[in-house]
């Protein structure tokens, strides 16, 4: 174990310089269409939105990120499609909208038929676990700058104008629900192979938390994709969604300028007390980098809290409180 307490900005990840990143790029994204296909104002949240009638067109975009780099030390590929479109579905679902299409983006080093097969097998899981289909995508051979792969995409979702919730109708005293995540999903891996490698582990060494299963194995859990959510929302007055994904608990303030009191959090996958074990990471900066268990939060009335606990197989973890988000004493902000 590390006598040094690991950050994630120290594996090369600096959250706050990626925040001044995105205002440097967005700053200059000043056109905006008119009429049908017109951006819905006011809306910044988890999936942008489009105005198309009676209903909003949601669209997100992302990857699997350094995660493939594990993939790649144990040849095991047939998961991260599944990532990938849990990383995008996830998002969309955090607005209440229903994921109905999706394209993927995979940059290569150099072509393998049988690396190709695994790929294309976790796409086709993970669009079938979200009821969408893959209707097209890109592969691009860049020898030049890939090495290894690269593997993103895009989600199309629908919801009706009426029906997004951005977090506006949260207010205080309103119930937490938490689902379980399924590990650590597909954020925080550059400081997870900075633990591991540093650690001097092998991924090909047995998990010590379960010896049945090797650490590259169980890094390589993929993403849960919560299609349930959208049970919640046809069946709940749910007044916000988060998908708990990099930066940790701070997702949150993505829902609302409130607080989250969580005093009774779903406890840590083992995976995580491996990583902060091994990498004496503080339980703070953990909050800060990964799920810690929870993979997706829902905010609604406590009149609805018991039926939401019902579909998802989540349970109560807290409260909007007036400001802050605390877990237990620990203070994330």
């Amino acid at each position: 174990m590390s006598e040094k307490h690991l950050t994630y900005a120290e594996s090369g990840v600096d959250i706050k310089k990626e925040e001044s990143t995105i205002k440097a790029l967005t700053s200059k994204m000043t056109y905006v269409r008119k009429g049908l296909g017109a951006p819905l104002t006011n809306i910044g949240h988890y999936a942008g939105l489009l105005d198309f009638g009676e209903y909003a067109l949601a669209m997100t975009t992302d990857g699997v990120g350094s995660k493939v780099l594990i993939a790649n030390a144990i040849k095991k590929w047939d998961t991260v499609g599944i990532d990938c479109i849990a990383m995008n579905v996830n998002d969309i679902l955090a607005i209440g909208a229903e994921p109905v299409a999706f394209v993927d983006y995979l940059a290569l080093e150099g072509h393998d038929e049988a690396f190709a097969t695994q790929i294309g097998e976790g796409l086709r899981k993970g669009a079938e676990f979200s009821r969408m289909s893959i209707i097209g995508g890109e592969t691009a051979t860049l020898p030049d700058i890939i090495k290894g792969f690269d593997l993103a995409g895009t989600c199309l979702g629908i919801v009706k104008k009426d029906k997004v919730i951005t977090g506006e109708k949260v207010q205080v005293g309103d119930v937490l629900v938490g689902i379980p995540s399924s590990g650590v999903h597909s954020n925080g891996y550059s400081l997870v192979r900075k633990i591991v490698e540093g650690a001097g582990y092998s991924y090909e060494d047995p998990f010590p938390y379960n010896t049945s299963t090797t650490i590259g194995k169980e890094l390589l859990i993929p993403t849960r994709i919560y299609m349930e959510v959208l049970d919640v929302v046809k069946e709940c007055d749910v007044h916000g969604l988060a998908h708990i994904t990099g930066s940790g608990l701070l997702k949150l303030q993505r829902i609302t300028k409130l607080g989250f009191d969580i005093s009774d959090p779903i406890e840590p996958n083992d995976v995580f007390k491996f990583l902060q074990k091994e990498g004496n990471v503080d339980e703070l900066e953990m909050y800060k980098t990964f799920n810690m268990g929870m993979g997706f939060l829902i905010v609604l009335p406590e009149k609805d809290a018991a039926r939401a606990v019902e579909l998802t197989g989540g349970k109560i973890v807290g409260r909007i409180t007036e400001s802050g988000i605390k877990v237990k004493e620990l203070k994330i902000v």
